[in-house]
């Protein structure tokens, strides 16, 4: 799914167009040598405090704990719309100056650049990059310039930018540095909550000065937080664990508290889920802010038969996948959101945890990643109360070690689970490819298919003839391939997006939508292709995303979720 609904095809960037300033910003004294006296003039530059000193476009700043580059927090900010997610703070210069300016960046598209010099203002850029990378460019100021703003953005559509240590090096405008951090204490009042089988809560005490903490299991590092609680997870049943905790800063970690104990509980299973109805509507559900409606669990329409929360994160193990609940969605706590999970369930919605999107890349190639990721899927499954699986990877997958990590996860969870793809329409064309070969593979404990009708072009279908997105023929000529390769028509849905906004392309008006469920399971309002016969056991569909969907008031649910739950 598009984390940052973008298209898949990026669009050229002018040369000319303004730069916005990374995570280390350098000024350089007159002459262009750096003197005694120059000092990194820019504040919070390594995003410990937060967004203190910054100031971000629209809201589309927030500060992370992964990725950074040193210390514990970064700045990662998500274009949306019309919105290229600008960063700025204004840092006091010394006029008739020259200071280099530097930022080191990650993700998508990021600009880098100082306006109001005085003299000329100065920009530079860099297109996606995979890790940190770092950006410089100088400038001088004029000779009553006393402040500049440096700035970085990103670009319209593209992916989120992630910015850490930014450095304005410099002669002193009178604003002075950062003082240096000093290495926190060590943190007291650590605590454990009640295990699961397969986790641990931890509670301790703030530490002043501390911008992160990391927790320790039997003496190896387990994890790195920015709050004051974690919940380790991935453990064995029935297992007595060690636990410990440091605080950190830019100055480095304090010693470790005193330890505790903790045994996990034995055994258990996550519970049968409610039943999914004979015909669904599923939506993806984000655990991220992108510019659509954010929302918890509970405002979820009541039209959604399955809820896929997306995204569990990949982690360093092959296979192994955890979830990270997002503060930006909202949630007082880890607590208050397994109580919505829970809530669901009880109102007969099934809720499910999505591995992959546009931006997860989860590799399972082995028998040890296939066991790391059952082992860790059901884990999370046992703490959450999620009662089904959703394959959405689109960086490509390996049916032989997928199939048999599904196969090990069914086996642990039991015949009640929830197991739903959303493959590309690529992905799906022949029963050749990978995707194809698994969801045959495991099609006796396969719930659906929700093949992303979207961000593809123009595409094949089952009579061998072109069909453009966006219209009932690419719809069903398409369906029609999974139809006749060998999945049941209780195994197929479509797969579309809730709004124009909800992708970079194939947009399908609900009314499409509708028509091409009848075409399929009744034989009506078909367009120029019409299928050999009917499936009235058709599943129904899947949209991306249900914030999307409260973003354009739940049109796509109004309309299509009673269509779907009316057919035969």
């Amino acid at each position: 799914m598009d984390r940052t609904t973008r298209a898949r095809g990026r669009r050229l960037l002018g040369a000319s167009l303004a730069l916005a300033v990374g995570s280390g910003l350098v000024l350089i004294g007159t002459a262009g040598t750096a003197q005694a006296a120059d000092v990194n003039v820019a504040k919070n530059a390594g995003f410990e405090s937060g967004l203190t000193n910054w100031s971000c476009s629209a809201g589309s700043g927030a500060v992370v704990s992964s990725p950074v580059r040193t210390g514990a927090g970064a700045l990662k900010a998500t274009p949306a719309g019309l919105d290229h997610a600008k960063c700025v703070q204004t840092v006091a210069v010394k006029p008739n100056s020259t200071y280099k300016l530097s930022a080191w960046v990650q993700g998508g598209y990021a600009y880098l650049g100082a306006s109001g010099t005085g003299t000329t203002d100065v920009s530079t850029w860099t297109p996606d990059s995979p890790s940190w990378k770092q950006l410089t460019t100088t400038f001088t100021t004029g000779s009553a310039t006393t402040s500049v703003q440096v700035y970085t953005h990103g670009w319209y559509g593209t992916a989120a930018y992630h910015v850490d240590d930014v450095s304005v090096f410099g002669p002193d405008g009178g604003g002075g540095t950062d003082p240096d951090p000093v290495v926190p204490a060590t943190p007291a009042g650590l605590a454990a909550g009640t295990p699961t089988s397969s986790s641990v809560p931890l509670t301790w005490n703030a530490v002043s000065g501390a911008t992160g903490y990391k927790v320790y299991r039997d003496g190896a590092l387990a994890q790195t937080v920015s709050g004051t609680s974690a919940t380790v997870t991935g453990l064995a049943a029935d297992t007595a664990y060690q636990f410990q905790v440091a605080a950190t800063n830019a100055a480095g970690e304090s010693a470790k508290s005193a330890a505790v104990t903790a045994r996990t509980a034995r055994t258990g299973t996550p519970g049968p889920g409610p039943a999914v109805p004979k015909h669904a509507v599923t939506g993806y559900w984000q655990n991220f802010d992108n510019g659509a409606t954010v929302q918890k669990l509970r405002d979820v329409s009541a039209q959604y038969d399955i809820i896929a929360v997306s995204f569990a994160d990949s982690t360093a193990t092959p296979g192994r996948i955890v979830f990270n609940l997002d503060p930006a969605v909202g949630y007082a706590s880890v607590a208050d959101f397994k109580a919505d999970i829970a809530a669901k369930k009880a109102a007969g919605k099934s809720v499910i945890i999505s591995v992959g999107g546009e931006k997860g890349n989860v590799t399972i190639n082995s028998d040890a990643s296939a066991t790391a990721f059952a082992d860790s899927a059901y884990a999370l499954m046992q703490e959450y109360g999620f009662n089904g699986i959703d394959i959405d990877l689109e960086h490509g997958i390996n049916s032989t070690y997928l199939t048999k990590a599904l196969r090990q996860l069914s086996a642990k969870a039991g015949p009640s689970m929830v197991l739903t793809m959303a493959p590309q329409t690529i992905d799906m064309q022949s029963t050749g490819t990978e995707y194809f070969k698994t969801a045959l593979a495991v099609k006796d404990i396969l719930t659906v298919v929700n093949m992303q009708y979207y961000n593809s072009g123009s595409m094949l279908g089952c009579d061998g003839k072109v069909y453009s997105q966006g219209s009932v023929d690419f719809l069903t000529a398409l369906a029609c391939i999974q139809l006749q390769g060998g999945l049941d028509a209780s195994q197929v849905g479509l797969g579309v997006p809730a709004s124009t906004r909800g992708a970079g392309s194939g947009y399908v008006d609900p009314q499409i939508v509708k028509n091409a469920l009848d075409c399929l399971a009744r034989g009506t309002n078909c367009g120029s292709f019409k299928p050999s016969r009917t499936y009235p056991d058709l599943r129904g569909a899947m949209t991306w995303s249900t914030n999307w969907d409260a973003t354009a008031g739940n049109a796509w649910s109004n309309a299509v979720g009673p269509h779907v739950h009316n057919l035969p």
